[in-house]
């Protein structure tokens, strides 16, 4: 049996393990929350790795190792960023988020919790909350779809829009008919393939260079810079790095599995075995794209065409095919899980936040969960179209997306959640603001070669928030009355 035989056969298992999860999510599924939040029924592991796996992506086993891979260590402070914000976002947003959405009138998504939370009759914050997410998820599934296409075209030979479009008919088959459900149990499946991926592919690959000795003389002959955190370091190209920790507070993807958790008890455990994860896969994702540079040094016969393939062809090299493949599907996993994530938060954009409140009707939850299966399937077609033409880096995408959701929701959440003074004009104005920025920024070169859009996007989206509030606050007591029993109920179950 051929090498790409074998690792056809475990790509199919695992292509087949992912829709039979899909059918069995669709078994549980009966209404609009099981659809988009899964009945609030998450288990602190499946919470923890499904959270990561759709935070990570593609990026983590393609965008990061390929930029680690070109510029060395002084690429790692995105991932010390990441780190950082993620610990903060699981220890000061997960659990009042938690309690709040379900003090809220039980809120199944982000911008019906800020029209509950601050009691928005105008609906204009739900309205722009749904558009915001519309937009910048668009690009984000575009930039999974991207890597979904580059994969096959690297693993197997074959066109990269074949690739494109067998990854997106899997992910769509499920998430369109399993929903949350679905799209949280694969997050877990494949967040322990790219586990395990990413310990096997160095620990294995630096003894194929030699050892840690042979390994580090290799990279330090390329060029001994590659080692060195600091080297071509400016202080705004640091802060840049770091600053995609800030994204994490205003990520849907991410922070809707805050809701969804059971209970605020599991937050705890959930946070040790999601930071956990992290730590391990970031630190196998950087030693990966440094056991190739040592690799391709040693062995100038083999050659790699793509940087941000470097995961995918030394796991090819070193295993046997089937390994391989298993090492190949967790590339496919870091891709899907986030897709899917995405899909099902955007659908419920569309659905919960901007056909209900624009098209004010009495559907039951069957048809509404009919149209959200639809909105799915209509987003999925849109991202796969701005995929087309192959032209965009994995992490260029990802960059202006994650900076979007973190500046235009991030300061509004922490607001949100810590002050009770925060307005919905406050918080509309804000989001706007920050949306913005990000918008105008990020299109412009010589703006973001000198510093990442989040960070003048989040500030000005914190100021805007504020100020405007400060300006427009009226004691309400319904308000004050829920931010109260939040505290309470927050205290009681801790």
């Amino acid at each position: 049996m051929s090498s790409e035989m074998y690792q056809l056969i475990a790509i199919i298992l695992y292509l087949a393990t992912m829709l039979f999860i899909g059918w069995y999510a669709f078994r549980r599924t009966a209404n609009l929350t099981d659809y988009m939040l899964g009945g609030r029924s998450l288990g602190p592991a499946v919470t923890a790795l499904s959270a990561g796996a759709a935070d990570m992506s593609g990026w983590l086993l393609m965008g990061l190792p390929g930029a680690i891979y070109l510029n060395g260590l002084v690429e790692a402070w995105m991932a010390i960023g990441l780190t950082i914000g993620a610990y903060l976002n699981w220890l000061i947003v997960a659990p009042r988020l938690r309690v709040y959405t379900q003090v809220t009138n039980d809120s199944i998504t982000i911008p019906s919790f800020l029209e509950n939370r601050l009691k928005d009759k105008s609906r204009f914050l739900r309205i722009a909350s749904g558009i915001i997410i519309l937009i910048f998820f668009t690009f984000y599934v575009s930039s999974g779809m991207v890597a979904g296409g580059k994969f096959f075209l690297s693993s197997f030979g074959l066109d990269y829009h074949v690739g494109l479009v067998l990854v997106s008919v899997v992910v769509i088959a499920y998430t369109l008919f399993g929903g949350f459900l679905a799209v949280s149990y694969t997050d877990f499946v494949q967040g322990l393939i790219m586990f395990f991926a990413l310990l096997l592919v160095p620990i294995v690959g630096v003894f194929w260079t030699g050892g840690v000795a042979e390994t580090t003389e290799s990279i330090q002959t390329v060029n001994p810079d590659l080692l060195n955190f600091l080297s071509g370091a400016t202080f705004l190209g640091v802060l840049s790095s770091v600053a995609w920790g800030l994204g994490y507070f205003g990520q849907p993807h991410i922070i809707v599995r805050f809701m969804a958790i059971s209970s605020v008890k599991e937050v705890k455990s959930a946070r040790r075995i999601g930071i956990g994860w992290m730590l391990i896969s970031l630190f196998g994702a950087v030693a990966t794209a440094l056991v190739g540079i040592a690799y391709f040094y040693q062995n100038p016969g083999a050659t790699l065409v793509d940087p941000e393939t470097v995961f995918i062809d030394l796991g090819q090299i070193i295993f046997h095919p089937f390994v391989a493949g298993i090492m190949l599907a967790a590339v496919l996993a870091a891709v899907m899980s986030t897709i899917s994530s995405q899909l099902i938060v955007t659908s419920s954009a569309l659905i919960e936040d901007l056909y209900k409140a624009v098209i004010k009707t009495d559907a039951t939850d069957k048809r509404y969960v009919f149209l959200g299966r639809m909105a799915v399937l209509i987003v999925a077609l849109v991202a796969m179209v701005l995929a087309w033409p192959n032209n965009e880096s994995i992490l260029a995408l990802v960059a202006f997306a994650w900076a979007g959701f973190g500046a235009a929701f991030g300061p509004v959440i922490l607001l949100t959640l810590y002050w009770r003074k925060i307005t919905s004009k406050g918080a509309l104005w804000g989001m706007v603001s920050g949306a913005i920025t990000v918008m105008i920024w990020g299109n412009v070169k010589v703006l973001t070669d000198t510093l990442y859009e989040i960070v003048p996007g989040f500030i000005i989206c914190l100021l805007v928030t504020y100020f405007v509030s400060l300006l427009t606050y009226k004691q309400n007591d319904e308000i004050e009355k829920e931010f109260t029993e939040t505290l309470t109920m927050l205290k009681k179950e801790r």
